[in-house]
């Protein structure tokens, strides 16, 4: 019991220590970790402990808490932690691949915990790729028809070179769709897809924005499509703007819409009925985009989102003359052309959005 006791206290003390990055997850960031794997000697969050779970080969994992832990143990802990493996595990982490946080999907957690101790693909020994070699990639992904709503096999082509994304259909000689690179966008969307790889893939088309919804049976294959996008989006800022430092590059390689849901609007004579619309807010492009339906392929419309000293502002009440006969929140969206009148669900829904807005309208 004396054992239990002192070496519970002392491997409470290794996961705060400062200098070793033992407080946050060794492969997710999520503070403060309550489970580690004594077989590579790191501390993890509870998401990231079933994962390793999968992978007895390579990593065993034990509650800092709930089990024991012999002495020997503690040592290993001690003499490893989190800078050290992250030193060893992802010397080599391309600029343009995605490093998962705590809030985002099972799917690209697994792949990186699989990538970094399983396949050893970030390993000092291991030689970068090109991003215009790694932004080029061809196969099958499964795609949501745009009609009949459906999941069909489809063709798809990445190639960084020459700045396109392509895709063919079984029927079709040439391609049904030849996408830039300078406004393709992806980003994972488990819950609207209702599939655990679900990829949404954006972008312009005639000056309308284009979704496409695809996914892939295998995790490393979609994840892997996620990051050959990124590489060759990379590769495209990187010829496009030669003198933005990589830092400001990185966040603008891919996005992920700030906020998503439903909300109610009427036209621009204030007077139409008020229609169910789902909005998709994209802070980047500073678009307040919205669809019929959550997995329509063209957006209805788009609202631009300015600064407040050009004459943007949100407001939680309506514009004189407006009337609705619901007894639900509001949000008026004042811009220098007219005034967008949105109802919402709940008090809730009406601060998420109205914070969601208000952080576009302050942001630079």
């Amino acid at each position: 019991a004396m054992d239990y006791d002192r070496n519970k206290a002392l491997l409470l003390e290794l996961q705060r220590a400062a200098g070793t990055g033992n407080d946050r997850c060794a492969d997710c960031g999520d503070p403060g970790p309550e489970w580690a794997s004594y077989k590579l000697g790191i501390f993890i969050c509870l998401t990231c402990s079933g994962i390793h779970r999968n992978l007895p080969e390579i990593s065993r994992v034990k509650s800092l808490r709930l089990d024991f832990w012999e002495s020997s143990l503690i040592e290993f802990m001690r003499s490893h932690g989190n800078l050290w493996a992250k030193a060893k595990y992802e010397a080599k982490v391309p600029p343009y691949y995605y490093i998962p946080k705590s809030h985002d999907c099972m799917v690209l957690k697994e792949q990186w915990i699989r990538a970094k101790y399983e396949r050893g693909e970030f390993l000092d020994t291991r030689v970068c790729q090109d991003p215009c070699s790694a932004g080029s990639r061809e196969g099958c992904l499964w795609k949501l028809g745009k009609v009949r709503r459906q999941f069909q096999k489809r063709q798809f082509l990445l190639s960084a070179g020459e700045g396109v994304m392509k895709y063919y259909s079984k029927e079709s000689r040439g391609p049904k769709a030849v996408i830039s690179i300078e406004t393709l966008n992806a980003m994972f969307q488990v819950e609207k897809t209702g599939h655990n790889h679900g990829l949404q893939i954006t972008y312009i088309t005639d000056g309308q924005t284009r979704n496409l919804f695809v996914y892939h049976e295998s995790g490393k294959e979609i994840v892997d499509w996620f990051n050959a996008i990124r590489a060759a989006r990379y590769h495209y800022l990187r010829i496009t703007f030669p003198n933005v430092p990589e830092p400001e590059l990185i966040p603008r390689i891919t996005r992920n819409f700030v906020k998503e849901g439903y909300m109610e609007k009427t036209g621009p004579k204030q007077k139409e009925a008020f229609k169910v619309r789902w909005f998709c807010l994209d802070s980047q492009e500073r678009n307040l985009i919205y669809f019929k339906n959550p997995l329509d392929a063209f957006a209805q419309g788009q609202v631009y989102i300015g600064r407040r000293d050009e004459g943007y502002e949100v407001r939680d009440d309506l514009p004189q003359k407006v009337c609705v006969k619901k007894k639900k929140p509001v949000i008026t969206l004042v811009t220098p052309v007219r005034e967008f009148v949105f109802i919402c669900d709940n008090d809730r829904k009406q601060k998420e959005w109205m914070d969601a807005l208000n952080e576009v309208i302050t942001q630079l």
